[in-house]
Protein backbone atom coordinates (compact mmCIF):
# COMPACT_ATOMS: atom_id res chain seq x y z
CA UNK A 1 0.00 0.00 0.00
CA UNK A 2 1.26 3.48 -0.91
CA UNK A 3 1.43 6.15 1.77
CA UNK A 4 1.35 9.88 1.02
CA UNK A 5 3.59 12.04 3.23
CA UNK A 6 3.42 15.83 3.06
CA UNK A 7 6.78 17.61 3.10
CA UNK A 8 7.10 21.38 3.64
CA UNK A 9 8.65 22.99 0.57
CA UNK A 10 8.83 26.74 -0.04
CA UNK A 11 5.56 28.30 1.03
CA UNK A 12 3.65 25.11 0.28
CA UNK A 13 4.08 21.36 0.41
CA UNK A 14 5.08 18.47 -1.84
CA UNK A 15 3.72 14.93 -1.63
CA UNK A 16 6.07 11.99 -1.15
CA UNK A 17 4.57 8.67 -2.24
CA UNK A 18 6.17 5.64 -0.66
CA UNK A 19 5.28 1.97 -0.33
CA UNK A 20 4.62 1.28 3.34
CA UNK A 21 6.74 -1.88 3.18
CA UNK A 22 9.79 0.28 2.44
CA UNK A 23 9.10 2.83 5.17
CA UNK A 24 11.19 2.33 8.29
CA UNK A 25 9.61 5.24 10.14
CA UNK A 26 8.57 8.89 10.14
CA UNK A 27 10.30 11.20 12.61
CA UNK A 28 8.17 14.11 13.71
CA UNK A 29 7.61 16.22 16.77
CA UNK A 30 4.55 15.11 18.73
CA UNK A 31 1.91 17.84 18.23
CA UNK A 32 1.20 20.00 21.27
CA UNK A 33 -1.92 19.03 23.16
CA UNK A 34 -5.02 20.83 21.99
CA UNK A 35 -5.75 21.86 25.60
CA UNK A 36 -3.67 25.01 25.03
CA UNK A 37 -6.57 27.46 25.09
CA UNK A 38 -4.68 30.75 25.27
CA UNK A 39 -4.27 32.90 22.19
CA UNK A 40 -0.78 33.62 20.87
CA UNK A 41 -1.08 37.18 22.14
CA UNK A 42 -2.08 36.04 25.62
CA UNK A 43 0.84 33.61 25.81
CA UNK A 44 3.23 36.50 25.13
CA UNK A 45 1.44 38.86 27.53
CA UNK A 46 1.71 36.27 30.30
CA UNK A 47 5.44 35.91 29.69
CA UNK A 48 5.94 39.68 29.79
CA UNK A 49 3.93 39.85 33.01
CA UNK A 50 6.04 37.14 34.68
CA UNK A 51 9.65 37.60 33.48
CA UNK A 52 12.32 35.11 34.52
CA UNK A 53 15.00 36.48 36.87
CA UNK A 54 14.23 40.06 35.79
CA UNK A 55 12.09 43.08 36.47
CA UNK A 56 9.23 43.68 34.04
CA UNK A 57 10.15 45.45 30.82
CA UNK A 58 7.91 48.38 31.80
CA UNK A 59 9.96 48.80 34.99
CA UNK A 60 13.30 48.53 33.18
CA UNK A 61 12.16 51.19 30.72
CA UNK A 62 11.56 53.90 33.33
CA UNK A 63 13.86 56.89 32.80
CA UNK A 64 15.63 55.41 29.77
CA UNK A 65 16.27 57.76 26.87
CA UNK A 66 17.66 55.51 24.13
CA UNK A 67 16.08 52.05 23.89
CA UNK A 68 17.11 49.53 21.22
CA UNK A 69 15.09 46.42 20.40
CA UNK A 70 17.05 43.78 18.45
CA UNK A 71 14.91 41.59 16.20
CA UNK A 72 15.49 38.80 13.67
CA UNK A 73 15.64 39.25 9.90
CA UNK A 74 13.61 37.82 7.02
CA UNK A 75 15.30 34.41 7.19
CA UNK A 76 13.72 33.62 10.56
CA UNK A 77 10.09 32.81 11.35
CA UNK A 78 9.83 35.15 14.34
CA UNK A 79 6.17 36.25 14.69
CA UNK A 80 7.07 39.90 15.17
CA UNK A 81 3.63 40.97 13.98
CA UNK A 82 2.45 39.69 17.37
CA UNK A 83 5.47 40.18 19.61
CA UNK A 84 6.83 43.57 18.54
CA UNK A 85 3.61 45.58 19.19
CA UNK A 86 3.44 44.05 22.67
CA UNK A 87 7.09 44.88 23.40
CA UNK A 88 6.61 48.47 22.24
CA UNK A 89 3.41 48.84 24.26
CA UNK A 90 5.15 47.52 27.37
CA UNK A 91 7.95 50.07 26.94
CA UNK A 92 5.63 52.98 26.24
CA UNK A 93 3.39 52.15 29.21
CA UNK A 94 6.06 53.61 31.50
CA UNK A 95 8.10 55.69 29.07
CA UNK A 96 6.50 57.60 26.21
CA UNK A 97 9.47 59.92 25.71
CA UNK A 98 12.29 57.48 24.96
CA UNK A 99 13.78 57.16 21.51
CA UNK A 100 13.16 53.57 20.36
CA UNK A 101 15.14 51.94 17.56
CA UNK A 102 14.36 48.52 16.12
CA UNK A 103 17.69 47.00 15.03
CA UNK A 104 17.43 44.09 12.59
CA UNK A 105 19.93 41.36 13.48
CA UNK A 106 21.07 40.41 9.99
CA UNK A 107 24.25 38.64 11.04
CA UNK A 108 26.03 38.24 7.71
CA UNK A 109 22.79 38.18 5.69
CA UNK A 110 21.53 40.97 3.46
CA UNK A 111 19.33 43.62 5.03
CA UNK A 112 15.56 43.36 5.03
CA UNK A 113 13.73 45.22 2.27
CA UNK A 114 10.94 47.68 3.02
CA UNK A 115 8.38 45.16 1.78
CA UNK A 116 9.83 42.41 4.00
CA UNK A 117 9.64 44.76 6.98
CA UNK A 118 5.96 45.41 6.31
CA UNK A 119 5.32 41.67 6.04
CA UNK A 120 7.18 41.04 9.30
CA UNK A 121 6.13 43.96 11.51
CA UNK A 122 3.03 45.40 9.84
CA UNK A 123 2.66 48.75 8.09
CA UNK A 124 1.90 50.68 11.31
CA UNK A 125 5.20 49.86 12.99
CA UNK A 126 7.15 50.38 9.77
CA UNK A 127 5.64 53.83 9.28
CA UNK A 128 5.89 54.94 12.91
CA UNK A 129 9.12 53.42 14.28
CA UNK A 130 12.81 53.70 13.44
CA UNK A 131 13.97 50.42 11.87
CA UNK A 132 17.62 49.93 10.88
CA UNK A 133 19.39 46.94 9.32
CA UNK A 134 22.63 45.90 11.02
CA UNK A 135 25.69 45.96 8.75
CA UNK A 136 28.35 43.49 9.89
CA UNK A 137 30.76 44.60 7.17
CA UNK A 138 30.96 48.32 8.00
CA UNK A 139 33.83 48.63 10.47
CA UNK A 140 32.86 52.20 11.33
CA UNK A 141 29.48 51.02 12.62
CA UNK A 142 30.83 48.28 14.92
CA UNK A 143 32.68 48.94 18.19
CA UNK A 144 35.21 46.77 20.04
CA UNK A 145 33.93 45.74 23.47
CA UNK A 146 36.24 42.96 24.61
CA UNK A 147 37.54 39.43 24.05
CA UNK A 148 35.58 36.19 23.84
CA UNK A 149 36.62 32.70 25.11
CA UNK A 150 37.78 31.71 21.61
CA UNK A 151 40.15 34.68 21.55
CA UNK A 152 37.97 36.55 19.08
CA UNK A 153 37.50 40.25 19.51
CA UNK A 154 33.88 41.12 20.19
CA UNK A 155 32.65 44.00 18.07
CA UNK A 156 29.00 45.09 18.19
CA UNK A 157 26.77 47.53 16.32
CA UNK A 158 27.29 51.09 17.56
CA UNK A 159 23.54 51.69 17.78
CA UNK A 160 23.26 48.88 20.32
CA UNK A 161 26.37 50.09 22.16
CA UNK A 162 24.83 53.55 22.58
CA UNK A 163 21.56 52.21 24.02
CA UNK A 164 20.82 52.71 27.69
CA UNK A 165 18.42 49.75 27.48
CA UNK A 166 19.11 46.86 25.09
CA UNK A 167 16.33 44.33 24.45
CA UNK A 168 16.11 41.37 22.08
CA UNK A 169 13.27 39.30 20.66
CA UNK A 170 13.49 36.01 18.80
CA UNK A 171 12.43 32.39 18.75
CA UNK A 172 14.07 29.19 19.88
CA UNK A 173 14.55 26.24 17.54
CA UNK A 174 17.22 23.55 17.21
CA UNK A 175 20.47 24.82 15.65
CA UNK A 176 22.97 22.56 13.97
CA UNK A 177 26.10 24.01 15.57
CA UNK A 178 24.97 26.55 18.21
CA UNK A 179 22.73 23.97 19.90
CA UNK A 180 19.68 26.24 19.83
CA UNK A 181 18.76 29.53 18.21
CA UNK A 182 17.41 32.48 20.18
CA UNK A 183 18.69 34.32 23.22
CA UNK A 184 22.36 35.21 22.84
CA UNK A 185 22.27 34.63 19.06
CA UNK A 186 20.50 37.98 18.71
CA UNK A 187 23.83 39.55 19.69
CA UNK A 188 26.33 37.12 18.15
CA UNK A 189 26.03 36.66 15.22
CA UNK A 190 22.98 38.97 15.04
CA UNK A 191 24.55 42.41 15.54
CA UNK A 192 28.27 41.54 15.70
CA UNK A 193 30.98 42.45 13.20
CA UNK A 194 31.81 40.12 10.33
CA UNK A 195 35.27 39.42 11.77
CA UNK A 196 33.73 38.37 15.08
CA UNK A 197 31.16 36.12 13.42
CA UNK A 198 33.79 34.51 11.22
CA UNK A 199 35.98 33.46 14.14
CA UNK A 200 32.99 32.23 16.12
CA UNK A 201 32.05 30.08 13.10
CA UNK A 202 35.64 29.05 12.25
CA UNK A 203 36.65 25.51 11.25
CA UNK A 204 37.92 24.31 14.68
CA UNK A 205 34.75 25.60 16.35
CA UNK A 206 32.46 23.94 13.79
CA UNK A 207 34.44 20.70 13.98
CA UNK A 208 33.99 20.42 17.76
CA UNK A 209 31.89 17.33 18.65
CA UNK A 210 29.90 19.45 21.12
CA UNK A 211 29.02 22.06 18.48
CA UNK A 212 25.83 20.28 17.52
CA UNK A 213 22.06 20.34 17.71
CA UNK A 214 20.58 20.47 21.21
CA UNK A 215 23.88 20.94 23.07
CA UNK A 216 24.82 24.08 25.03
CA UNK A 217 27.13 22.87 27.80
CA UNK A 218 30.69 22.58 26.51
CA UNK A 219 29.72 23.96 23.11
CA UNK A 220 32.50 26.45 22.17
CA UNK A 221 30.27 28.34 19.75
CA UNK A 222 27.58 28.82 22.39
CA UNK A 223 30.18 29.88 24.95
CA UNK A 224 31.39 32.69 22.69
CA UNK A 225 27.81 33.77 22.04
CA UNK A 226 26.90 33.74 25.72
CA UNK A 227 29.99 35.76 26.59
CA UNK A 228 29.12 38.33 23.92
CA UNK A 229 25.59 38.63 25.30
CA UNK A 230 26.95 39.37 28.77
CA UNK A 231 29.37 41.97 27.46
CA UNK A 232 26.58 43.61 25.46
CA UNK A 233 24.56 44.12 28.67
CA UNK A 234 21.38 42.97 26.99
CA UNK A 235 18.87 43.59 29.78
CA UNK A 236 15.79 41.69 28.61
CA UNK A 237 14.67 39.15 26.01
CA UNK A 238 11.38 37.83 24.69
CA UNK A 239 11.74 34.44 23.00
CA UNK A 240 8.96 32.17 21.78
CA UNK A 241 8.54 28.54 20.77
CA UNK A 242 6.54 27.77 17.63
CA UNK A 243 4.55 24.73 16.54
CA UNK A 244 4.65 23.11 13.11
CA UNK A 245 2.30 25.81 11.80
CA UNK A 246 4.65 28.57 13.06
CA UNK A 247 2.16 29.49 15.81
CA UNK A 248 3.31 30.59 19.27
CA UNK A 249 2.89 27.83 21.86
CA UNK A 250 5.19 29.14 24.63
CA UNK A 251 6.98 32.38 25.48
CA UNK A 252 9.90 33.19 27.76
CA UNK A 253 10.80 36.69 28.89
CA UNK A 254 13.43 38.14 31.19
CA UNK A 255 17.13 37.47 31.76
CA UNK A 256 18.94 36.66 28.51
CA UNK A 257 20.63 33.57 29.93
CA UNK A 258 18.01 32.21 32.33
CA UNK A 259 14.94 32.82 30.13
CA UNK A 260 16.70 31.39 27.07
CA UNK A 261 17.86 28.29 28.94
CA UNK A 262 14.34 27.62 30.22
CA UNK A 263 13.01 27.87 26.66
CA UNK A 264 15.73 25.52 25.38
CA UNK A 265 14.96 22.97 28.10
CA UNK A 266 11.28 22.96 27.19
CA UNK A 267 12.07 22.61 23.48
CA UNK A 268 14.45 19.72 24.14
CA UNK A 269 11.86 17.98 26.29
CA UNK A 270 9.21 18.31 23.59
CA UNK A 271 11.22 18.02 20.35
CA UNK A 272 13.79 15.44 21.39
CA UNK A 273 13.22 12.21 19.44
CA UNK A 274 15.03 8.93 18.92
CA UNK A 275 16.89 8.15 15.70
CA UNK A 276 15.48 5.67 13.18
CA UNK A 277 18.45 4.40 11.18
CA UNK A 278 17.98 3.61 7.48
CA UNK A 279 19.89 3.28 4.20
CA UNK A 280 17.83 6.18 2.79
CA UNK A 281 16.80 9.27 4.73
CA UNK A 282 14.53 12.02 3.39
CA UNK A 283 14.62 15.43 5.07
CA UNK A 284 13.63 19.06 4.43
CA UNK A 285 14.66 22.46 5.70
CA UNK A 286 11.20 23.10 7.09
CA UNK A 287 9.87 25.10 4.17
CA UNK A 288 9.69 28.89 4.14
CA UNK A 289 11.56 30.91 5.34
CA UNK A 290 14.51 28.61 6.05
CA UNK A 291 14.56 26.83 2.68
CA UNK A 292 14.86 30.02 0.62
CA UNK A 293 18.52 29.27 -0.12
CA UNK A 294 20.99 26.40 0.08
CA UNK A 295 23.16 28.22 2.64
CA UNK A 296 20.56 27.57 5.35
CA UNK A 297 20.13 23.88 4.52
CA UNK A 298 22.76 22.24 6.76
CA UNK A 299 20.09 22.73 9.45
CA UNK A 300 17.73 20.15 7.94
CA UNK A 301 20.62 17.99 6.79
CA UNK A 302 21.93 17.66 10.36
CA UNK A 303 18.88 15.63 11.42
CA UNK A 304 19.33 13.23 8.50
CA UNK A 305 22.99 12.72 9.41
CA UNK A 306 21.93 11.31 12.78
CA UNK A 307 19.71 8.70 11.07
CA UNK A 308 21.61 7.65 7.95
CA UNK A 309 23.44 4.34 7.87
CA UNK A 310 27.00 4.04 6.56
CA UNK A 311 27.26 4.70 2.81
CA UNK A 312 23.60 5.71 2.74
CA UNK A 313 21.69 8.15 0.52
CA UNK A 314 20.16 11.38 1.82
CA UNK A 315 17.40 13.23 0.00
CA UNK A 316 17.23 16.92 0.89
CA UNK A 317 14.15 18.82 -0.31
CA UNK A 318 14.45 22.62 -0.15
CA UNK A 319 13.06 25.10 -2.65
CA UNK A 320 16.17 27.38 -2.76
CA UNK A 321 13.97 29.85 -4.62
CA UNK A 322 16.38 32.63 -3.63
CA UNK A 323 19.40 30.73 -4.96
CA UNK A 324 22.48 29.58 -3.10
CA UNK A 325 22.60 32.31 -0.47
CA UNK A 326 25.68 34.40 0.27
CA UNK A 327 28.23 35.08 -2.46
CA UNK A 328 31.12 33.46 -0.57
CA UNK A 329 29.11 30.31 0.07
CA UNK A 330 28.06 30.00 -3.56
CA UNK A 331 31.54 30.59 -4.91
CA UNK A 332 33.19 28.19 -2.47
CA UNK A 333 30.68 25.41 -3.13
CA UNK A 334 31.62 25.55 -6.81
CA UNK A 335 35.39 25.90 -6.34
CA UNK A 336 36.44 22.31 -5.77
CA UNK A 337 35.54 18.76 -4.88
CA UNK A 338 34.21 18.02 -1.38
CA UNK A 339 37.62 16.59 -0.46
CA UNK A 340 39.44 19.70 -1.71
CA UNK A 341 37.00 22.00 0.09
CA UNK A 342 37.30 20.10 3.35
CA UNK A 343 41.10 20.14 3.30
CA UNK A 344 41.20 23.85 2.41
CA UNK A 345 38.76 24.87 5.16
CA UNK A 346 40.37 22.79 7.91
CA UNK A 347 43.73 24.32 7.05
CA UNK A 348 42.39 27.88 7.37
CA UNK A 349 43.51 29.70 10.57
CA UNK A 350 40.64 30.98 12.72
CA UNK A 351 41.47 34.62 12.12
CA UNK A 352 41.44 34.04 8.35
CA UNK A 353 38.00 32.41 8.29
CA UNK A 354 36.04 33.34 5.19
CA UNK A 355 32.44 34.37 5.74
CA UNK A 356 30.02 31.48 5.13
CA UNK A 357 32.71 28.79 4.94
CA UNK A 358 31.04 26.97 7.86
CA UNK A 359 28.12 25.79 5.75
CA UNK A 360 30.53 24.70 3.01
CA UNK A 361 32.41 22.80 5.71
CA UNK A 362 29.23 21.01 6.79
CA UNK A 363 28.16 20.13 3.24
CA UNK A 364 31.59 18.99 2.06
CA UNK A 365 32.09 16.77 5.12
CA UNK A 366 28.69 15.17 4.50
CA UNK A 367 29.28 14.71 0.76
CA UNK A 368 32.51 12.84 1.52
CA UNK A 369 30.52 10.23 3.45
CA UNK A 370 27.15 10.06 1.69
CA UNK A 371 25.41 10.61 -1.61
CA UNK A 372 23.01 13.55 -1.23
CA UNK A 373 20.19 14.05 -3.71
CA UNK A 374 19.04 17.67 -3.80
CA UNK A 375 15.45 18.48 -4.75
CA UNK A 376 15.23 22.23 -5.36
CA UNK A 377 14.62 24.97 -7.91
CA UNK A 378 18.34 25.15 -8.70
CA UNK A 379 19.63 24.22 -12.16
CA UNK A 380 20.78 20.63 -12.66
CA UNK A 381 24.24 21.67 -13.82
CA UNK A 382 24.77 23.83 -10.73
CA UNK A 383 23.55 21.10 -8.36
CA UNK A 384 25.91 18.55 -9.88
CA UNK A 385 28.84 20.97 -9.96
CA UNK A 386 28.55 21.28 -6.18
CA UNK A 387 28.75 17.51 -5.74
CA UNK A 388 25.07 16.71 -5.19
CA UNK A 389 22.88 14.39 -7.23
CA UNK A 390 19.96 16.05 -8.98
CA UNK A 391 16.29 15.08 -9.02
CA UNK A 392 13.30 17.04 -10.31
CA UNK A 393 11.04 16.09 -7.41
CA UNK A 394 11.00 13.99 -4.24
CA UNK A 395 9.49 10.94 -5.88
CA UNK A 396 12.09 10.95 -8.65
CA UNK A 397 14.72 11.35 -5.94
CA UNK A 398 13.37 8.34 -4.05
CA UNK A 399 13.45 6.23 -7.23
CA UNK A 400 17.07 7.27 -7.79
CA UNK A 401 17.93 6.40 -4.19
CA UNK A 402 16.47 2.91 -4.63
CA UNK A 403 18.53 2.45 -7.80
CA UNK A 404 21.63 3.27 -5.75
CA UNK A 405 20.82 1.26 -2.61
CA UNK A 406 18.56 -1.44 -4.03
CA UNK A 407 14.83 -2.08 -3.73
CA UNK A 408 15.19 -3.70 -0.30
CA UNK A 409 16.58 -0.50 1.24
CA UNK A 410 14.55 0.98 4.09
CA UNK A 411 13.59 4.67 4.31
CA UNK A 412 13.36 7.13 7.20
CA UNK A 413 11.38 10.32 6.55
CA UNK A 414 11.91 13.50 8.55
CA UNK A 415 9.25 15.91 7.22
CA UNK A 416 10.76 18.90 9.05
CA UNK A 417 14.45 18.36 9.60
CA UNK A 418 14.84 21.71 11.34
CA UNK A 419 12.32 21.19 14.13
CA UNK A 420 13.46 17.84 15.53
CA UNK A 421 16.36 17.15 17.88
CA UNK A 422 17.68 13.64 17.33
CA UNK A 423 18.82 12.24 20.67
CA UNK A 424 22.34 10.83 20.65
Amino acid sequence: MTQDILLPYGQGEVVLKIDESRLNGIITVIPQESKIKKSEKQIVLDALAHPIESKKLSELSIGRKNIVVVTSDHTRAVPSGITMPLILKEIKTSNKEAKITILVATGLHRGMTHEEMITRFGSKIVSEEIIINHDAFDNEKNIFLGKLPSGSKFEMNKIACDADLLIAEGFIEPHFFAGFSGGRKSILPGIASAACVNINHSAPQIASPTATTGVLDGNPIHEDMESAAKISKTAFILNVLLDEDKKIISAFAGDIEKAHREGCNQLLMHNGVSAIKSEIVITTNGGYPLDQNLYQCPKGLSSALECIKEDGVIILAASCNDGLGGDNFGQMMQSGSPKELQERILATPMEETIAEQWCVQCFSASLLKYKIILVSMLDKALVEKMGFLYAENVNAALNLAFKIKGNKAKVTVIPDGVSVIIKR
